[in-house]
């Protein structure tokens, strides 16, 4: 299997390029975000655009960036039709602007997103996951802002996989405890942390999180990025 180049913007922000050439962002958050790597004028084009919920910190660069990199917006059914609502072209948007909810799947361009369910709050609909599964084969799971639920594992069955990027960073998300407990559930072969350091109030860094795993999830490895980094998987 051909590796999927995975950057990390800092936050919960991620671009997954295929070795096919097309690029999916999730939750990419640039202006205003202290930890960005660099602005978004330097994010090339890209095909798709998650969106796990309407927060600031995860969503408030996607009307720009979607005219900018020619992605189409892919979201919750209120997020995607606020977008419509506030400008964004039909055709950047998901069914033109109908978007789609927890528990269902697009099939796109090879690439297939699964909208799983995630524990937090936001104002429009729900606040979500994805399980994507790329061209080359790659089952990537971006769990978006949540707390640790018990369904995680069995999103683990019915999607093994390869990558998870789990929020670490506690008071608005999973802490570095409940984070390994949601690996270990998802029996994820390889762990990337998110959402931390980006404020004084979360988890500074990832330390604790890759020594509770080393002690309960040994078996998955753990990669730790910094912003703008990327890893091939």
């Amino acid at each position: 299997m051909p590796p999927v180049k995975i950057r990390w913007f800092g936050h919960s922000g991620f671009s997954l390029q295929d070795p096919s050439g097309k690029t999916v962002l999730i939750d990419p958050w640039f202006q205003g975000n202290p930890t960005a790597p660099c602005g978004p004028e330097e994010v090339g084009t890209a095909e798709f655009l998650l969106l796990t919920h309407d927060h600031f910190d995860h969503a408030a660069d996607a009307a720009a960036l979607a005219g900018q990199t020619g992605a189409l917006v892919v979201g919750i059914f209120e997020l995607v039709g606020d977008l419509k609502a506030k400008g964004v072209p039909e055709s950047r948007l998901l069914h033109g602007g109908i978007g789609m909810n927890v528990g269902g799947t697009v099939v796109l361009d090879g690439f297939s997103f699964t909208m799983t369910e995630a524990r937090h709050s936001c104002t429009l609909g729900s606040p979500v996951g994805y399980v994507i599964q790329t061209p080359s084969g790659l089952t990537v799971y971006h769990a978006g802002d949540t707390g640790i639920f018990a369904g995680m594992a069995l999103i683990g069955e019915l999607y093994p996989i390869d990558v998870a990027l789990l929020p670490i960073g506690s008071v608005f998300t999973m802490d570095y405890r409940q984070a390994a407990k949601a690996a270990d559930l998802l029996k994820a072969k390889t762990v990337i942390p998110m959402h931390f350091g980006t404020f004084p109030i979360l988890e500074p860094n990832a330390d604790r999180f890759v020594a509770e795993m080393k002690k309960n999830v040994p078996g998955t490895r753990v990669v730790v990025l910094g912003p703008g980094e990327e890893t091939s998987l």
